[in-house]
């Protein structure tokens, strides 16, 4: 099938993910420095803490445009079996008002719209992340369990050459291994975005914040990191 404007604007979009990860690394080891020296070096600890809004209102500004990926994504490829296309939706749902609202949120932050917005529209769109996020995970939890059950297939004698048994099981334990990564960046950004819902001691304690954050980016830069 051929690409069309929409496929293209996605594609273009995307690429700014490396540059996300990165920023976002830039932001949680601002907070986590911030909350290290905060008692000890106030001075150091406000430039910290400046350094974390700046590369969290930046990230927000590199996404713009991004609510498009998840209508596209449905739009293109739904899913192969009834389930995995109803989780899809709820998948990518969740995402399109995540990433829709957080335009809103940027707006409202930087001064755009009312500042007195910014509260709702953090709420909204955490909730649309923590929504999309929980089925992302499911989703990859099910293909996880099919790729297995492929592998313990392979191992069986086949009509199959040797090379070619071993380049299946090096595919499949490579997809498993980004859907790994898939589900720990999901799980580190669903406790970030249930911070903001539901606020509590755990999830809004600044290390746990700081730790999601970073394996979240981390995560992020392992599967878009570009392969030979």
């Amino acid at each position: 099938m051929a690409s069309d404007t929409l496929d293209k604007l996605v594609v273009f979009l995307a690429k700014r993910d490396g540059i996300d990860k990165l920023v976002k690394t830039f932001q949680y080891v601002a907070k986590l420095a911030c909350w290290h020296v905060e008692a000890t070096r106030p001075e150091a600890a406000d430039r910290f803490k400046k350094w974390e809004v700046a590369s969290g209102l930046s990230r927000k500004a590199f996404r713009t445009g991004r609510s498009l990926t998840g209508f596209n994504a449905l739009r293109r490829n739904p899913g192969a079996t009834p389930v995995i296309r109803l989780l899809a939706v709820l998948a990518n749902s969740g995402e399109m008002v995540y990433f829709f609202f957080d335009h809103f949120l940027w707006l409202s932050r930087i001064g755009s719209l009312d500042a007195k917005l910014a509260k709702k529209m953090s709420f909204i769109s955490a909730f649309g992340e923590s929504f999309g996020y929980t089925f992302f995970i499911i989703i990859d939890c099910i293909f996880i369990r099919q790729r297995l059950d492929s592998l313990k297939k392979l191992r069986y004698p086949s009509d199959e050459t040797k090379d070619e048994i071993n380049a299946k099981i090096s595919e499949i334990r490579g997809d498993i291994v980004m859907r790994l990564m898939g589900i720990s960046a999901n799980i580190a950004d669903l406790i970030i975005a249930l911070a903001e819902i539901q606020p509590n001691p755990f999830c809004n304690h600044t290390v746990t914040l700081g730790i999601s954050g970073l394996v979240s980016a981390w995560a992020g830069w392992y599967r878009n990191w570009p392969t030979s």
